[in-house]
């Protein structure tokens, strides 16, 4: 087996990272920025040996040319001129399996950013690294610099998390937040964050929540002990949302953002993704811009909430330092939180149980009944309603419904179960008084 990174103080920790975009570059920046502060703080030098990158000649604002260079990450992995490997190329299989495989199939540490890669062979990767006796670290994976994968294995002691919750992408927060002060549409913020860089070219993966959800997954293992599953995840995105909403929202004291809810009931493990309206008072309706925030519910701490910067070159290289740091420290806790072969195998609970109030928009048709419908199908469900909206400047006009003559309407409903929501909206559609599709947010007491 590859011989242990804290082997001895006096012997440098030699990095090798594979990935030199703005994280990776920034992190070579850090460590020989910052060496002698390191050193000072450690005990132990730590240098980066060798690099591994698609492009020699790229200028990254870096010195590399006392670095062994790498074009193969799973060499760069296994050779012996590095203690500790990072890995920073991203997905979730290809290069970035293949090389942290071998790394830990070697007994040698590895960090990594990866969420994909986590969300979807996180279990096996750990048992890896448990039969090789060495270090799995990932803290960069989930909220860029905040630190809640280390609070969540080492910080709470004995205390049992409830529920987890938090906005996990700055792409869509950027995007609700400037909708919330400045009146613009989804699609001109949208165009925004990405010439100001917060949004991908194909920004598929952030606005529809699946980058919400591979990070709700790895903190549901961690919270509750149970193998990461991230195809269990009820996820929904926030291209559907409006002005119309968003003036609404305000109207009744709610900000809109998109949650990572995950919580134990008592039929398994609900886990969900969506717009959710929650009270401006509360501490994580706070949260804008690209900002990101993890709430814990423990039986210890009745709310415990981290925030920072979920995204960018300095916040998430600072957590892949503070990783390395702890495996030049020596610190060895299971990844997981619990060694592998006690995670229990996940119980989803089923989301259409879900119990809370309801926001609900219709485009219903201008003809006498309409309304008369609309409610007779919601007391059939057993449905409660708290308020009935109807104003002229809530006029949604969705594609393909232009020239139909239709009002916005928004129902509130008191807390119901979200099979009875679902039951009461197909039946409306069923009865043609409305046009387009129903919009569903739900409502959130934090």
């Amino acid at each position: 087996m590859q011989e242990q990174a804290d082997s001895g103080a006096e012997t440098p920790l030699r990095i090798g990272v594979a990935g030199l975009g703005n994280v990776g570059a920034t992190l070579v920046q850090i460590i020989q920025r910052d060496g002698e502060e390191l050193t000072r703080k450690l005990g132990r030098q730590i240098v980066v040996t060798a690099v591994c990158a698609r492009s020699r000649s790229r200028d990254r604002g870096i010195d590399t040319s006392e670095l062994a260079w790498f074009d193969d990450p799973v060499a760069l992995a296994k050779s012996d001129k590095i203690d500790l490997f990072v890995e920073l190329i991203g997905g979730e299989d290809g290069p970035a399996l293949a090389a942290v495989s071998a790394a830990l199939e070697l007994g040698r540490p590895v960090v990594t950013a990866n969420k994909a890669l986590l969300a979807r062979h996180g279990v096996a990767l750990t048992r890896i690294a448990e039969n090789a006796d060495t270090q799995l670290g990932f803290e960069a994976a989930v909220a860029g610099g905040i630190p809640v994968i280390k609070t969540l294995r080492e910080g709470l002691g004995s205390a049992r998390v409830a529920r987890v919750y938090g906005i996990m992408n700055g792409t869509c927060n950027y995007i609700l937040s400037r909708m919330g002060t400045e009146g613009i549409s989804f699609a001109d913020c949208l165009a925004d964050a990405q010439k100001l860089g917060y949004a991908e070219a194909d920004p598929t993966f952030d606005v529809q929540g699946f980058d919400t959800a591979h990070k709700l997954a790895i903190l549901s293992s961690l919270c509750f002990g149970c193998e990461i599953a991230p195809d269990e995840i009820f996820v929904e995105g926030i291209t559907t949302i409006s002005q119309a909403d968003i003036k609404v929202a305000d109207d009744l004291g709610y900000k809109i953002k998109l949650l990572g809810i995950a919580q134990r009931n008592a039929d398994g493990i609900e886990q969900r993704v969506h717009p959710t309206m929650v009270p401006k008072a509360s501490s994580i309706a706070g949260v804008d811009g690209v900002m990101n925030a993890v709430a814990l519910e423990t039986d210890h701490v009745a709310q415990l909430l981290l925030a920072g910067p979920g995204a960018g070159g300095p916040p998430t290289a600072s957590s892949v330092l503070s990783d390395i740091l702890d495996i030049a420290r020596g610190t060895h806790v299971p990844p997981l939180g619990v060694p592998s072969e006690e995670l229990t195998p996940y119980r989803q609970a089923s989301m259409r149980a879900h119990e809370g109030g309801y926001y609900i928009r219709l485009n219903v048709r201008d003809v006498p009944g309409a309304f008369a419908s609309i409610a007779s199908c919601m007391g059939a469900a057993g449905i409660s309603l708290e308020s009935v909206i109807q104003r002229p400047d809530l006029r949604v006009t969705e594609p393909g419904l232009a020239g139909t003559d239709t009002r916005t309407v928004v129902l509130l409903t008191h807390s119901t179960l979200e099979q009875q929501v679902r039951d009461a909206l197909a039946q409306i559609e069923g009865d043609g008084f409305t046009a387009g599709t129903p919009q569903m947010i739900r409502i959130e007491q934090f």
